[in-house]
């Protein structure tokens, strides 16, 4: 075997190991934080609305900061490459934020004022080392199969990391499991050990990847928000898929964001173990599509498997409503919503495949076009739209809570969660007591919740085809045709 394959089968298994702490601690602020928030703190409809806006305001600025960190990123010159360095001063500086802001007994404006800057530092942390991370996809394969299979790999291990948190965290943070006996210190405990893990499993991308470096011998380009500004409009491709990947991230993250969780607590019981069944199966066939999507692609063009994952994720989208709002309460029924939000997720992890390597594509589409790659700026695009797009779930959430009488039960539910970590009952009487509070849940906020995690996803997924069919030119071959130019201009060059 060449040194060049036993480098290329290293990297194929150290540099997504990296990612599955990474996605842990994602997993765990990004989509549970609001739930932490609503079940451990006491929550005017000022602070809820306090707490979005300052949610949305971060991600935005977060989102706004990706194409300069990429640009920063670019810049970078030093023993260790333009990617690693980040990677461990951003893997760090997050773990303690998020150890931090699940460690917080403040209450009232203080809590908020306090949620502010810890939110606004995370959105900072977690850039440095995300946009390093996918950044360096382009440094470790150069064809359209290798990087396929890195991204794949990857998004599996991210997946897989998702995954176990998403099994963990309310297993171990709601309900008869909840460690120490209340939510507020079970959240503490998980964002300790995730913050530890974090670290520990991207050693693995820092200290076991070995990438091309030829970039090195460039001169670094100076941190310019023209270049950021320029590097997107011009490449009309990265516009599109930037387009069309923020509508699929907000409907496959809409669920997940916390609207899943409350509908299952509102509407089977207030116990973590269930829903941490229905999310962790929710996932579960993503990973044979991630596993054997690099064969899939050589069989099948994305979209034709964007068609039929469509069609496949509208009629489950249709049962899980049917189901949700019409089936009497019972097991079949939480395992016909369960089994239909799986299809549904493979269907929008599908599409999500296709638009991460879209995004990658658009390099030699830059490249072609421009005479640049600008790999960093262009990657920073997909932490970006990622980030905006969470920014968005938050803002319907909330605005859906609201809608329906959300907040209402979930302050009974903190304020027994509150008194249970201060001893003031026991952990079989909170549980006791909650029970009866979600007893008074109305048919109304039920169906208002699973309507809205129905309808609105498969709206945008189908929104997000519609464009990718019309607007994206960069299939299969037309990507194969612009690396043989690109492979011919460098001949003539160098010739």
């Amino acid at each position: 075997m060449s040194d060049e394959k036993k480098t290329l089968k290293k990297n194929l298994w150290f540099f997504p190991l990296g990612t599955v702490g990474r996605d842990m601690l994602y997993q765990l602020f990004t989509n549970y934080i609001l739930l932490f928030v609503l079940f451990t703190h006491q929550l005017t409809a000022a602070q809820l609305m306090a707490i979005t806006l300052i949610m949305v305001v971060a991600r935005v600025f977060d989102a706004l900061n990706d194409p300069i960190m990429g640009n920063i990123i670019e810049s970078t010159r030093t023993r260790w490459g333009k990617y690693k360095p980040w990677l461990l001063i951003g893997i760090i500086t997050t773990g303690i934020v998020v150890y931090l802001s699940f460690n917080v007994t403040l209450e009232g404006w203080a809590f908020v004022v306090f949620f502010a800057f810890m939110y606004l530092m995370y959105s900072v942390t977690y850039t440095m080392h995300d946009i390093s991370y996918w950044g360096m996809i382009p440094s470790l394969g150069k064809d359209g199969r290798s990087r396929d299979q890195f991204t794949s790999r990857a998004t599996l291990f991210a997946g897989v990391g998702g995954t176990l948190a998403g099994l963990l965290i309310p297993m171990f943070t709601t309900g008869s499991m909840t460690l120490g006996g209340s939510a507020q210190k079970a959240y503490g405990r998980v964002a300790l050990i995730f913050s530890l893990l974090a670290p520990l499993f991207l050693c693995f991308t820092i200290f076991g990847v070995k990438e091309d470096r030829s970039y090195m011998q460039q001169k670094a380009p100076k941190v310019s928000f023209k270049k950021i500004w320029t590097t997107i409009v011009k490449n009309d491709q990265l516009v599109w898929i930037s387009i069309i990947f923020l509508l699929q991230q907000i409907g496959i993250n809409l669920i997940l964001g916390g609207l899943g969780s409350t509908y299952i607590y509102f509407a089977f019981g207030y116990e973590g173990g269930l829903y941490s069944l229905f999310s962790t199966i929710g996932v579960l066939a993503t990973a044979f599509l991630m596993v054997f999507y690099p064969s899939i692609s050589k069989r099948v063009k994305r979209k034709t498997l964007m068609k039929y994952m469509l069609y496949m994720a509208l009629v489950f989208y249709v049962v899980m409503i049917v189901a949700g709002i019409f089936m009497p309460q019972s097991n079949l029924k939480f395992w016909v919503i369960t089994i239909s939000y799986m299809f549904t997720n493979l269907g929008q992890y599908a599409y999500y495949l296709v638009m991460m390597i879209s995004i990658i594509n658009t390099v030699e589409y830059n490249e072609y076009k421009n005479g640049e790659r600008d790999e960093a700026i262009i990657a920073s695009l997909r932490p970006f739209l990622t980030k905006l797009s969470s920014a968005l779930v938050v803002l319907l959430t909330s605005v859906t809570y609201l809608i329906f009488g959300v907040t209402g039960i979930t302050n009974q539910i903190s304020s027994l969660e509150r008194e249970t970590s201060l001893g003031l009952i026991t952990e079989v009487e909170k549980l006791s007591s909650i029970n009866g509070v979600l007893s008074g849940v109305s048919k109304t906020q039920t169906t208002g919740l699973m309507l809205v995690m129905g309808i609105l996803p498969a709206v945008l997924m189908t929104a997000a085809y519609v464009l990718y069919k019309k607007h994206y030119i960069l299939d299969e071959d037309a990507y194969d045709r612009i690396l043989v130019e690109l492979e011919k201009r460098k001949e003539n060059n160098n010739g």
